[in-house]
Order: C-alpha cells, then sequence, then structure tokens
C-alpha cells in the first residue's frame, strides 16, 4: 500500500470515489483513471510530491493486480480492498460476507429496516441496518463511527438527495445480483418448455418450501415482474402492485400465493391434485 494512503477513510475514498465515477457504474475507465490516482495522491500527501512518474507507477500497481480482464477499468470494491484498512472497508461487508441472489432475501432486510413502512429506509433506519450488520460480524463500532458511515452512505446512494433511499438505492448497497426472470422467454415458448420454467420460477421465489408464496416470497416476486418492464420501481409502488396480485391470485383470500394459483395467473395448466 502506498504511504499516501495510510490516512484515508472509507468517507474520504467514496467522496473521491464519486467524484470521478460520474456516470455511476461502479467503474473508473479509460483517461479518468490517472486523473484518479493524480487527485488521490494529491489530496492525501504534499502536492508537490506528486509526480507523473509516481502516478503511472501507482496506476500500473492497481491495474497488473485488478483488471484481470484488461479492459482498461477498476471496480469500486476492488481497489478499496486494496486502499483501505480492513475496519474501514464497509462497502466491501455487504459483497463478501453477504451476498444476495435472490429479491426476498432482499425483502426480508427491507421490510426489517423499512420499520415505519414508508416505503423508504430513512437515515435512521439505515443507521440501524448498519449497526446490525457490523454485529452480527463482530465489529465492534462506535455511534459517532456509524453516524459518519450512516452520512457517507446516503451521500453516496441517495440519489436525488431526499434524505432516504428507496429499493433501487438499496439494492446498489446489498449488490443484488441480476433479475432472476431476465433468463426465462416463457411467451416463445412450448407449453412444455412454460411449464419448467414456471416450476423453475416458483422454486426459487418458494425460499420456505411451503408450496405457496406469503410474506418477502411475494415481495421479491412482484419486484422481480415488475423491473422487467420498469427499470425500478419504489416502494410504495411495490405494496401496490402487491395489493393488486394478491387480489388477482390469491383465490382462497388466505393471504398467500399457492403454486396452483401462480399457475393460473400465469396463464398455465394448473396441476392435477
Amino acid at each position: 500500500m502506498d504511504c499516501a494512503f495510510e490516512h484515508l477513510d472509507a468517507v474520504g475514498f467514496l467522496e473521491i470515489w464519486q467524484h470521478f465515477d460520474a456516470d455511476d457504474n461502479g467503474y473508473i475507465e479509460g483517461k479518468e483513471l490517472d486523473h484518479f490516482f493524480r487527485h488521490m495522491m494529491t489530496k492525501l500527501g504534499p502536492e508537490d510530491k506528486v509526480t507523473e512518474e509516481r502516478v503511472q507507477r501507482l496506476k500500473q500497481r492497481f491495474m497488473s493486480a485488478y483488471d484481470v480482464t484488461a479492459d482498461g477499468r477498476l471496480q469500486i470494491q476492488e481497489l478499496a480492498v486494496m486502499i483501505l484498512p480492513q475496519d474501514e472497508n464497509f462497502l466491501l461487508v455487504f459483497r463478501r460476507e453477504a451476498p444476495l441472489d435472490n429479491s426476498v432475501d432482499f425483502m426480508k432486510i427491507w421490510r426489517k429496516y423499512d420499520a415505519d413502512s414508508s416505503g423508504y429506509i430513512s437515515a435512521v433506519e439505515l443507521k440501524g441496518f448498519l449497526k446490525d450488520l457490523f454485529q452480527k460480524h463482530g465489529k465492534a463500532v462506535s455511534s459517532s463511527k456509524l453516524d459518519e458511515y450512516t452520512d457517507a452512505m446516503m451521500k453516496i446512494f441517495d440519489k436525488n438527495k431526499d434524505g432516504r433511499l428507496d429499493l433501487n438505492d438499496l439494492s446498489r448497497i446489498l449488490a443484488l445480483e441480476e433479475n432472476f426472470m431476465l433468463q426465462f422467454k416463457m411467451d416463445a415458448s412450448s407449453q412444455e418448455d412454460r411449464k419448467r420454467d414456471f416450476d423453475k420460477i416458483f422454486n426459487h421465489y418458494d425460499v420456505s418450501n411451503t408450496g405457496a408464496l406469503e410474506g418477502p416470497e411475494v415481495d421479491g416476486f412482484v419486484k422481480d415482474m415488475m423491473e422487467l418492464v420498469r427499470p425500478s420501481i419504489t416502494g410504495p409502488e411495490l405494496d401496490k402492485l402487491r395489493a393488486v396480485l394478491l387480489g388477482h391470485c390469491d383465490v382462497n383470500k388466505d393471504g398467500k400465493i399457492q403454486r396452483n394459483e401462480l399457475a393460473l395467473c400465469l396463464g398455465m395448466k394448473p396441476n392435477k391434485a
């Protein structure tokens, strides 16, 4: 690690990164790489010691270590793990310790920390999430440090600057993987293929293996279905769509969607009893 980075913390790192990742895609590439490393060295050390040779040497070190696809770009979490001390590397906690590949797990987190059911995560609710996360991994974090982390994450992920996070913001924080539904094209398949795909879909969201979707399982299904036609939906929109789906599919009105009920909603032939 370059000595210039010794006093860099997560907040400072994120502020620098945000300045250069203008399109918010999680990468810095092209000529911005030179500007990025030069800016970091200038910010963290005496300006008269920032030479082109040092900038290029530092850039080459990181690119050779992490640009494994030789595409000329660096990813935020790859760079952070190299630069930040372990206790400051909080962005990676989510990706390293709790990767999410299922929207049901994502919605469980959303419902737990959207404590007032507003459809958004406030700064106070986000702080509660961070506190629980660090406790889960045995990390002691002071209240003032939690405030600092919360402020930094709100600054980075609250894109419309309204002081709260929506579903899309939290999915970025938690590095939720690609929408499970994108792999299916049921309208262009044979009946047999559609039946097979339906079973894969239902089993993916029925994480409790009860034969019915309920609670966050319904939430996750609705979220992924709607995001096939819209890039993102808000919490309040999801709640409305969830009510519509239950009203249409929950034939026996038990607050759940049975396998056969969902099959009927999707135009599938239900299984025989």
